[in-house]
């Protein structure tokens, strides 16, 4: 494996995070528009008290990958979890191990800050990220996910 470094993001990597976000989204068969996106990402990544972080992956000295997460509230299990929004390693670069050390990271960070677990969603046809998650340990439930347009 090249050398490389899971770090916080700066806002020098914002360039190289928008076409990390645009591929995922094209993996992950979604609609994508960066009208506004950056600037807000931004503003939000950078906030000082803001419950939005975000980890690049450099390879070589290049962020090739990402893991973005927030902190929050399970009513059912009355105690804080991370959720982890995005993961996506460039496609050159799975299945070198990256993507275990950035759970095993994840499931620290949690214990750290008294979380009761790491949550997380992928789409049901993308077999490879679900059989990978189940080899780190990860249980999952069957559900439908909403989104209502504001």
């Amino acid at each position: 494996m090249s050398n490389y470094l899971i770090r916080e993001i700066k806002e020098n990597d914002l360039d190289e995070l928008m076409l990390l976000i645009e591929e995922h989204t094209a993996f992950e068969q979604a609609y994508y528009s960066s009208e506004g996106k950056k600037e807000r990402l931004q503003k939000e990544l950078f906030r000082e008290d803001s419950q939005l972080k975000c980890w690049v992956i450099e390879i070589d000295d290049i962020v090739n990958g990402f893991c973005s997460f927030t902190y929050d509230y399970s009513t059912w299990d009355a105690a804080f979890f991370i959720y982890m929004d995005c993961l996506y390693i460039r496609s050159s670069f799975r299945g070198t191990g990256i993507g275990s050390v950035i759970l095993g990271k994840l499931k620290a960070l949690a214990a750290e800050k008294q979380c009761v677990n790491v949550q997380w969603q992928t789409p049901e046809f993308n077999a490879p990220a679900i059989a990978f998650y189940k080899k780190n340990g990860a249980l999952s439930k069957d559900k439908v996910r909403f989104t209502l347009p504001v």
